[in-house]
């Protein structure tokens, strides 16, 4: 099951990240992964939130420009060589990963990956193969 990520569209300026964040801690909106990216016309700040929705409505407010992805998050063993495991199953399965981060929370020895991939059945297949978990918005507390 996929979740949501939010990536927000950020102006080339200094402090515009740091609104942003602020933004959502004033509505109590729990930043749960982040990744930017940056380009020399603009920046790309893609998250993981506790409330999609909220955060969402609360960016389009402050006049943000924004789009929902579907992601997927799976388990990885927080030692070295879990994530070498999950991308070789991924590769053995012809899933392209077009970008991934980490989120924040590792719990019992386990590390979540956030994945932008390119087939979900073949994903779906690999992580079965190979006994990986897929974690859902529940697991996350998200909302």
């Amino acid at each position: 099951m996929s979740i949501h990520q939010i990536s927000v569209f950020l102006e080339n300026r200094t402090g515009q990240l740091a609104e942003i964040t602020k933004l959502l801690s004033e509505q109590n909106v729990d930043i749960r992964a982040i990744s930017i990216a940056e380009t020399a016309d603009y920046g790309l700040a893609r998250m993981i939130v506790d409330d999609a929705q909220k955060a969402s409505a609360v960016l389009l407010q402050h006049g943000d420009i924004l789009s929902m992805t579907p992601v997927w998050v799976v388990e990885v063993p927080d030692r070295p060589g879990g994530l070498a495991e999950l991308l070789a199953a991924l590769a053995e399965y012809h899933v392209d990963v077009e970008y991934m981060y980490s989120l924040f929370v590792h719990e019992d020895e386990k590390a979540y990956m956030v994945l932008r991939i390119s087939d979900q059945e073949k994903l779906v297949q690999a992580l079965q193969a190979h006994s990986i978990k897929l974690v859902d918005e529940k697991a996350l507390g998200l909302k």
